[in-house]
């Protein structure tokens, strides 16, 4: 007995240090992507330049003449274009992946995603709006109206999901599609009407870091941050929910609470991310579940493995779609479509395997 339970400490200290390994190797990992997309594009630059810029700007910014063996033009691109929309991508993808995470976890379901609640339609209608009202600065306005438009829709869903005291998953769901299609409908109807404001419009819905700039990074960034925080505090309380609602209760976790939490903190994620950048789908889904296979169903492993993983993805994407066809750009809900599309329909044939 002493034995056994000697061994059974001993492999979980284990498999902590190996998550601890798995996450400082994920970080570092991410890092390195963001400091390679930086120097990729239509105009490539040195590693050592970003590293003197970077220098410059966080150390000793009041001293501008620092960055003078560097053009104005490298620091311009380096500081005002490419760092604040890798760290919007970066942003984005974590914000996606961990909600995805969660929501996986809620529904007990590795095809479940940020967006099944209505969060995307939403902002979409919001972004919509904003882009067809007749006012002089529609760029800051845009974003307010689709945070709100996604906010608004989950609330919606939420309302017609709840019974009682309860909030039934397959409501909840079944209410997130049929919210959906209804505000996906009036917004297909506005796309219409918009006249020579079609491109701007559906360049958006596809996804977009073109606007990225150090406004919009300050003001996602709480929110985002917020969302994910209260997320991974719910890990021990989502691992505990996969045995069975029932049994959760049981051992002392609050299911009904912990669904709302949930719902509340991915709906806020989500929506500070796609307010700026459009619907980009499938990094809720894929990295979740390419992170699970790798490091197992320990939610408190799979949420910051998934926040770390998503960024990265979303970052090499977003590089990918802007240097592709450079200087054009490819909208990066295209990039993501064509690598997750194959990957869904993979899951999809796990899940029906399983059933069958």
């Amino acid at each position: 007995m002493e034995t056994a339970l000697k061994r059974e400490l001993e492999l979980h200290r284990a498999r902590v240090n190996r998550g601890r390994l798995a996450l400082v190797l994920a970080a570092l990992g991410l890092a390195a992507v963001a400091m390679w997309a930086v120097t990729a594009g239509s105009t490539a630059i040195p590693l050592p330049d970003i590293l003197a810029v970077l220098q410059a700007r966080l150390f000793d910014p009041g001293n501008p003449g620092n960055t003078d063996a560097y053009s104005s033009v490298v620091n311009t691109i380096i500081w005002d274009i490419r760092l604040p929309r890798v760290l919007m991508a970066g942003l984005t993808g974590a914000a996606l992946a961990v909600a995805g995470s969660a929501y996986q976890g809620m529904f007990r379901n590795p095809l479940a995603d940020p967006y099944l609640t209505g969060v995307s339609q939403g902002a979409a209608l919001g972004a919509v709006c904003g882009f067809l009202l007749p006012v002089a600065f529609p760029a800051t306005l845009v974003p307010v109206l689709a945070f709100l438009g996604a906010i608004i829709s989950v609330g919606a869903v939420y309302s017609i999901a709840r019974t009682g005291k309860t909030l039934p998953v397959t409501t909840l769901i079944l209410g997130g599609v049929a919210i959906g299609a209804f505000l996906a409908s009036i917004t297909s109807y506005l796309i219409i009407i918009s006249g020579d404001r079609v491109h701007g419009i559906v360049f958006w819905l596809l996804g977009t870091f073109a606007l990225a700039d150090w406004w919009r990074v300050g003001i996602m960034t709480p929110y985002i941050l917020a969302g994910a925080t209260v997320l991974m505090l719910t890990a021990r309380p989502l691992n505990v929910m996969q045995l069975d609602e029932e049994q959760a209760e049981q051992l002392g976790i609050n299911v009904e609470r912990t669904k709302i939490i949930i719902l509340v903190a991915a709906t806020l994620a989500t929506a500070a991310a796609v307010c700026f950048c459009g619907a980009i789908g499938f990094v809720g889904i894929i990295i979740p579940h390419a992170v699970r296979m790798i490091c197992g169903p320990d939610y408190r492993l799979l949420m910051p493995m998934s926040l770390l993983g998503g960024a990265a993805f979303l970052i090499l994407a977003d590089t990918a779609a802007r240097t592709i066809m450079a200087p054009a750009e490819i909208p990066v809900g295209i990039i993501t479509a064509i690598i997750g599309a194959p990957f869904f329909l993979y899951l999809l044939n796990q899940k029906k395997k399983a059933v069958f």
